[in-house]
């Protein structure tokens, strides 16, 4: 095993204890309906993509998916299946995108339409899965699919996005001081601008993550 390998393997290891560590602060984020939560895993997931490629933000999504069934969770295996999709669902259009154009507009636009790729497969699924698991006839979820599930699962994807341009940097910045993650792993601009997040896009991508927390305290009617 070559020494990169086992550097991947490590910066990998340390984004899934992250990622769990994410969800377990997630336990004190007030659930929707009852059952639809919150975590902000899927960032550093997307962070890990945008890294390495999209096969490690699935890697990922389905080992610490998996430590939170055996661990803290209590939805089981549909709990487990949810999970991994709606995050691959959100990192692995983004990563690809991004695989492709290693610039500024393609993070921007991986994540967008990662968000609405999430948006729309946990519709279909929870469309689909919901039934099963809360006991309830489908016409009951197909009655929630717009007034519940679609604005949730919108400020849940607008969330992430926002949270990984604000995280990427700091993250990558990091990994690269301690020679883990090489330069050209950074985002890159053209058009003779130095800095990947410059402060007018980080600025931003702090204002965006402002406004999807607001949005999600109301929608959830805390205040």
């Amino acid at each position: 095993m070559s020494k990169q390998q086992i550097k991947k393997i490590t910066i990998t290891a340390m984004l899934c204890a992250l990622s769990f560590a994410a969800v377990l602060v997630s336990k004190i984020i007030p659930d929707v309906a009852g059952f639809l939560s919150y975590d902000p895993k899927d960032a550093i997931v997307a962070v890990a993509g945008f890294i390495y490629g999209p096969l490690t933000s699935v890697v990922i999504s389905v080992l610490v998916s998996f430590i939170e069934m055996i661990t803290i969770s209590g939805t089981g295996p549909i709990g487990f299946f949810m999970n991994v999709i709606s995050t691959c669902a959100f990192t692995v259009p983004a990563a690809l995108i991004y695989k492709k154009m290693r610039v500024m507009r393609g993070a921007v636009l991986g994540l967008t339409v990662g968000a609405i790729t999430m948006t729309a497969s946990m519709l279909l699924w929870n469309y689909l899965i919901t039934p099963l698991y809360m006991s309830v006839e489908r016409s009951q979820v197909a009655a929630m699919l717009i007034p519940t599930f679609l604005p949730f699962n919108l400020i849940k994807s607008g969330l992430n996005l926002a949270l990984t341009l604000v995280l990427y940097k700091p993250m990558v910045t990091a990994l690269r001081k301690t020679g883990f993650v090489p330069e050209s792993s950074a985002v890159s601009e053209n058009g003779g601008e130095k800095h990947a997040f410059r402060a007018g896009i980080m600025l931003i991508s702090i204002l965006l993550l402002a406004l999807f927390v607001v949005l999600f305290l109301i929608f959830t009617g805390v205040i």
